[in-house]
């Protein structure tokens, strides 16, 4: 999942964003509303972790405009105004959460999470296709009950996949998920994430298969059943 975090604290940013990328999170980074509205314009987001106190204006200022642009995407506000009227104008403006710093990047996590989990939005806590089942929230995944160990993008990867499952995943939407602004992608990159994903998932016996649609993407196929054999006629 990609999130756009919008602080202007480098130290603080560099510590959240390798957290959260540790956790399994693609982040971008931008310190000003300015750089905020030039990535939304690009790049398509999961999720908005959003600082109050910028150089550049007020963060509620630009979370009133994702609002008015009828933009639902989920907004975690980030910030040291911890009183009451502040977490109430926060909400009213249309923020979906609200944190206070300072905060642990565990807590973080499970709360951006919690918010892609809501109705609508980018998560869902239990994917399954097949006998290959991952859970989002512990980032584990399990084929015909059997735990098997995968590095976060091939689980990113495969969570892509599986709230798809059956439909063509469009390779540009998956680098752009998989990989945050500022990363060095080789040409190749996706590929091999997709080529290593296929060989653990039937090193493992899974039932599924990854299928190339060359020029377009990649599609989780769910396994196909048997025809039911024809009952005998009567004597």
């Amino acid at each position: 999942m990609r999130l756009l975090l919008i602080e202007d604290n480098p130290r603080l940013a560099g510590l959240i964003r390798d957290g959260l990328q540790g956790q399994g999170f693609a982040v971008d980074w931008c310190g000003t509303i300015a750089g905020a509205e030039a990535a939304m314009q690009v790049n398509s987001y999961d999720l908005l972790l959003l600082d109050l106190g910028l150089p550049d204006g007020d963060g509620l200022e630009l979370l009133r405009q994702v609002r008015r642009r009828k933009d639902t995407t989920p907004i975690l506000v980030l910030t040291a105004r911890g009183g009451l009227d502040d977490r109430v104008s926060g909400l009213d403006a249309g923020a979906d959460d609200y944190l206070v710093k300072p905060f642990q990047i565990p807590e973080l996590a499970a709360r951006c999470r919690a918010l892609m989990r809501r109705p609508g939005a980018a998560l869902g806590t239990i994917l399954a296709c097949g006998n290959v089942m991952l859970d989002t929230a512990e980032r584990s995944i399990t084929i015909a009950t059997s735990p098997i160990e995968a590095p976060p993008r091939e689980v990113d990867l495969l969570e892509h996949l599986l709230r798809r499952a059956g439909h063509v995943v469009a390779k540009a939407a998956l680098e752009n998920s998989l990989y945050a602004m500022d990363a060095e992608v080789t040409p190749n990159a996706l590929e091999a994430v997709v080529s290593r994903l296929r060989k653990r998932l039937a090193a493992a016996n899974a039932d599924v298969t990854v299928r190339t649609v060359h020029g377009v993407g990649y599609a989780l196929l769910a396994p196909v059943a048997a025809p039911a054999m024809p009952k005998a006629a009567n004597a």
